[in-house]
């Protein structure tokens, strides 16, 4: 998978590599080769190769400075984030919500915060770094967390959560609509409950508008067999549990374990741009400018 970040620092090391020498070497030498000829610098065109460098250089280094530092755009792939996030929507990224780290080699330079419970973080996925996942942050350093009936118990303790009734968007049936509160975060969540067994897990396709309603909750499933149902999960220290606001359509922490701190991108802060390709197949401009909470 390409690596935008390692492809902006080699554009910025061979520009500015080809600038300096340009400046260091060449310039000098086409100055006096045109004093030799008897006219000016000016009269003999610079090396397209040069203009080009002293042209992207600049450019190079503040995109590079600014997704490394300070902001950077995702698109959401998945509808594992439903309802907070959609597939189609693109979101900006605070790289410095938990400090500041150096591009490609990825290493803290500057504490500024901590994430908090209930955050929706961009991360690294712990089995392939290359890849960008987003989830919410449920458990803590230290945690227990458990899920049952589609209620999170973190240390023992039940999470605020209450049922608002059936989710339909044309695209998934028979989905369980609920809100959350974690932490400081007060969201909503998705889950499908079936009518014998409490939660169940159900692996939804894309959505396709000519049958919207194939896929519903009327009998009891698990993620790729795996039975998510009153397991207690700690988390070790220096590591975080990351779990989709869909909780049983997302492929999470509760599959492929914890998050270290290194792995943390960044804070999702806001929706700025949305391209709906399941539901409408056009622009989406009420979820413009959405606050991500």
């Amino acid at each position: 998978m390409l690596d935008f970040s390692l492809v902006l620092f080699s554009i910025a090391i061979v520009t500015g590599l080809i600038w300096s020498l340009d400046v260091l070497v060449f310039r000098d030498r086409r100055a006096r080769a045109a004093e030799a000829a008897g006219r000016k610098l000016t009269d003999f065109p610079e090396p397209g190769t040069i203009d080009y460098a002293r042209s992207f250089f600049p450019v190079a280094v503040i995109v590079l400075l600014a997704r490394a530092f300070i902001f950077e755009p995702f698109r959401i792939p998945s509808d594992s984030m439903m309802p907070t996030l959609l597939d189609g929507d693109f979101i900006v990224v605070n790289k410095f919500a938990y400090g500041l780290r150096l591009p490609v080699v990825n290493r803290k330079v500057v504490e500024i915060g901590a994430p908090e419970r209930g955050d929706v973080i961009v991360f690294r996925l712990p089995k392939d770094p290359r890849i960008n996942y987003i989830k919410r942050l449920v458990g803590l350093p230290g945690d227990t967390v458990r899920i049952e009936n589609d209620q999170l118990f973190i240390n023992g303790e039940a999470i605020g959560y209450e049922e608002l009734g059936r989710y339909n968007d044309g695209c998934y049936a028979n989905m369980r609509l609920a809100v959350e509160q974690l932490g400081e975060h007060r969201h909503q969540t998705l889950a499908c409950r079936t009518p014998a067994q409490g939660l169940a897990s159900l692996r939804v396709p894309s959505c396709d508008r000519n049958q919207p309603y194939s896929w519903i909750c009327d009998e009891t499933l698990m993620n790729d067999g795996v039975d998510s149902g009153d397991r207690v999960l700690e988390v070790p220290a220096g590591h975080y549990l990351m779990i989709g606001d869909n909780r049983d359509n997302s492929e999470d922490g509760r599959y492929w374990g914890f998050v270290p701190e290194a792995n943390l991108v960044g804070k999702a802060t806001r929706i700025w741009f949305n391209f709906d390709v399941k539901r409408s197949k056009w622009f989406n401009w009420s979820r413009v400018g959405t606050r991500i909470d």
